[in-house]
């Protein structure tokens, strides 16, 4: 399963009208908590330190987090970023949007940006990546998720052409699933 879609960048270096490959689908939505996922020692433990980092706490959210599949991934690296996807259950409050009302976490997108573990970094956000790769890691599916950037929420801006950059990693996921 390959999820083709759209994202916000959470990091300078990863620029509009450009492509992720997501490592690992982060959720912040709850919906694997229903399922019986068990993560393994790397991942509770990469999990609590995002907890602690983000102040996300069980008021908000329970966090879990699901790899890609590594047979997939491999070839989604070149012309591709890398990085922990962060998996929000909604457009506004959810993903930092400030509107009339506040929010619980203000500092969330600054804590999304600065999340470091080990050589893991949290590269961008959406909402359907870690859903995607939690079923399917319970299922026995092989998933990945490739995101075009069409913002970048550091650097505050805008793809000027979005349909543009979806059109290209639809060709480019097309011609690198054809070329293995």
């Amino acid at each position: 399963i390959i999820r083709v879609g759209t994202s916000g960048s959470l990091q300078g270096d990863i620029p509009v009208d450009s492509f992720v490959s997501s490592t690992h689908g982060l959720g912040l939505d709850n919906l694997l908590n229903y399922y019986r996922l068990e993560h393994n020692e790397q991942e509770s433990q990469l999990l609590q330190s995002f907890v602690t980092h983000t102040q996300l706490h069980a008021q908000i959210t329970n966090p879990y987090i699901s790899l890609a599949s590594g047979s997939l991934l491999k070839h989604f690296v070149k012309d591709f970023h890398q990085g922990i996807t962060v998996t929000c259950p909604g457009f506004y409050g959810p993903q930092g949007r400030v509107l009339r009302l506040g929010i619980k976490n203000p500092e969330l997108i600054d804590r999304l940006t600065e999340f470091r573990f080990g050589p893991h970094r949290i590269s961008n956000f959406e909402m359907e990546t870690s859903a995607i790769y939690g079923l399917g890691r319970l299922l026995g599916h092989h998933c990945l998720s490739l995101s075009a950037i069409v913002a970048n929420r550091v650097a505050k801006e805008f793809s000027k052409d979005s349909a543009k950059t979806i059109d290209r990693l639809i060709k480019t996921t097309l011609d690198n699933l054809s070329a293995s």
